[in-house]
Order: structure tokens, then C-alpha cells, then sequence
């Protein structure tokens, strides 16, 4: 989901290895290990947010959905426009049972990149809340 203009700026060629040893280890489903290799990133650049963003991802697919959700949502406060971020948020509120919240996260994800995923995700919300999820 990152390109290059999203990377971390060099702080060194290790930080630029960490980060791409963390997406490498979270597309292998070892989110923790992925957290591990990110630890020097999160304390150099925790305004970046690539950085935040693959952390949040670490964090989600971990089930540390409150560090996930304040990942998230320290990514778009840096960039309000990154609607995979909403969408990955909306996902997480939806985990954490908050399901309203959720909502608004996904429908501002899908008002800015009207995807299939997000509009499924946006479905399932409506389902649950209609089954009397809060």
C-alpha cells in the first residue's frame, strides 16, 4: 500500500531494511515480528506515517486493536487523507464492538475510494447494527 515518496526518509540504510523486513513479515502473517523489527522506526520517525501505518497493520492482525487504533488514528492526523488508513480504523472499531464509529470510519473511506472491500465492510457494519449491535 506504501510507495516510495511514503517511505521513511533515510535516517539509514537500516531504517529503510526495518521497514521493509516489517511489511515483508506482516504479508507472512507474524505481525509480532514485524512489530520487532519496526521498534527502531517507531521511536526515530513516530510522525511518519508509513511507519504508523504498518505498525497499525502489526497491531491489528496481532489483536492489540487499542495500540492498532491509536496507530491509525495518529495516521490521519498526520494525513486525513489516507482512506486505506479509515478503512483500517473503521475495521478496528468494528473488532473493538464500536460499531457506529465504525461506520462513519468506513463510510469516509469509501467516499474518498469507492472500492468493493470498503463497501462489503460498509454491508457488514449495517448488518450487525441492524441485529442490534451498538
Amino acid at each position: 500500500m506504501t510507495d516510495a515518496a511514503a517511505l521513511p526518509e533515510p535516517s539509514g540504510e537500516s531504517n529503510f531494511y526495518a521497514f521493509r523486513q516489517a511489511e515483508t513479515l506482516i504479508g507472512q502473517r507474524r505481525p509480532l515480528d514485524a512489530l520487532k523489527a519496526l521498534e527502531p522506526l517507531l521511536d526515530d520517525e513516530p510522525d511518519k506515517p508509513s511507519v504508523q501505518l504498518l505498525a497499525g497493520r502489526a497491531y491489528f492482525h496481532s489483536a492489540q486493536l487499542r495500540r492498532a487504533e491509536r496507530a491509525f488514528t495518529r495516521v490521519l492526523e498526520l494525513d486525513p487523507t489516507d482512506h486505506y488508513a479509515r478503512f483500517v480504523l473503521g475495521r478496528t472499531l468494528q473488532r473493538l464492538g464500536r460499531l457506529a464509529e465504525a461506520l462513519a470510519q468506513l463510510r469516509m473511506a469509501s467516499a474518498m475510494n469507492p472500492v468493493p472491500e470498503y463497501l462489503e465492510a460498509i454491508s457488514e457494519v449495517n448488518a450487525r447494527i441492524a441485529l442490534g449491535g451498538s
